[in-house]
């Protein structure tokens, strides 16, 4: 496997482990969940400190969002597009608090995109642009701050369904009469 390819697989086994443990995992519980020698750890990465930063990068990773997103269905319906895109922003937005707040001050944190810019889901509001009031990046930057204050653990006690963050986006909260 290419060195690479060996350090992100090796990032992606370790996430949950930082999750459930913080810097507190070892070297040993390191390799088990990757699947490799101790000693490939260390090849792949220099120390500790070096493979939690990566798993920070890999969690913060504006990238893999946009990829995401890119992935959903662009003839599906509209309404549908954007739950599935609200459930990625709340899976990052889990992730991200998850990791940062176990690591916080070990690692040096990256610092990443605003949550505000993002062309994938802009993209997603552009191609039903003649629906919309508001310019497609304004409705995406919306979409993301209503989902990030709705699910965000700090911010709410009980994370509201992505399907009511899409209703409250498109419609509003007044009853239809």
């Amino acid at each position: 496997m290419p060195p690479d390819e060996r350090r992100a697989a090796i990032v992606a086994a370790v996430l949950p482990l930082v999750v459930e443990h913080g810097d507190a995992l070892t070297s040993r519980q390191i390799a088990e969940a990757a699947g490799v020698a101790e000693g490939t750890v260390f090849r792949a990465f220099s120390d500790k400190e070096e493979l939690l930063s990566a798993v920070v990068d890999a969690v913060q990773d504006p990238d893999a969002f946009e990829r995401a997103l890119a992935e959903i269905d662009a003839d599906a319906p509209f309404e549908e597009q954007l739950v599935e895109a609200t459930e990625l922003i709340r899976k990052r937005v889990v992730a991200v608090w998850q990791v940062v707040s176990q690591l916080r001050g070990k690692v040096r944190e990256r610092a990443s995109r605003p949550l505000s810019e993002s062309g994938g889901l802009t993209a997603i509001f552009e191609r039903e642009r003649h629906r919309l009031r508001v310019e497609p990046a304004a409705a995406a930057r919306l979409l993301r701050a209503l989902t990030l204050s709705l699910t965000h653990p700090l911010l709410s006690a009980e994370p509201a369904p992505a399907d009511e963050i899409v209703s409250v986006v498109l419609h509003g909260i007044e009853r239809v009469r």
